[in-house]
């Protein structure tokens, strides 16, 4: 089956009642709210989303960067009805290439079970695992 998948990016480009449906339902982010949704992508470097035939967004990811030294890929989601179809690996490729983020030498990624697609598009596991740290909190209750 071929589809037509139009790729879009920034933020009001996307169907944020449609993301937060999405990502609520991941394992990283299970009830998430959509004004914490909004918040984070507005702030960030870059937005992407991927839209069925019908306009009906199908996919959504995020880009944390500075836009020259470092980037961050966050909440990469494909409504289930859609994965493997390659269309979270053509996004990724498309926030890779963009022009905004052409300096960019240093990107990451955090991933519990999808270290196959994204080695497809040359990530591979952290060469310094003992130079990464964290802070890892809980979700605020009021959001």
């Amino acid at each position: 089956m071929i589809m037509d998948i139009t790729y879009k990016c920034g933020s009001d480009s996307m169907d944020y009642k449609r993301v937060t449906e999405m990502l609520s339902q991941a394992y990283w982010s299970i009830g998430i709210k959509e004004d914490e949704m909004k918040k984070a992508a507005l702030n960030s470097a870059l937005v992407i989303g991927a839209f069925s035939e019908e306009g009906r967004q199908i996919a959504y990811g995020r880009v944390i960067s500075d836009k020259t030294r470092f980037a961050y890929l966050t909440d990469f989601y494909v409504d289930e009805e859609f994965r493997h179809k390659g269309i979270c690996r053509k996004m990724v490729e498309l926030v890779l290439a963009h022009p905004d983020l052409a300096d960019v030498y240093q990107w990451l990624l955090v991933t519990g079970d999808a270290h196959g697609l994204y080695e497809k598009c040359g990530f591979k596991v952290i060469s310094r695992p003992k130079d990464l740290m964290e802070i890892r909190g809980p979700r605020p209750k009021d959001r």
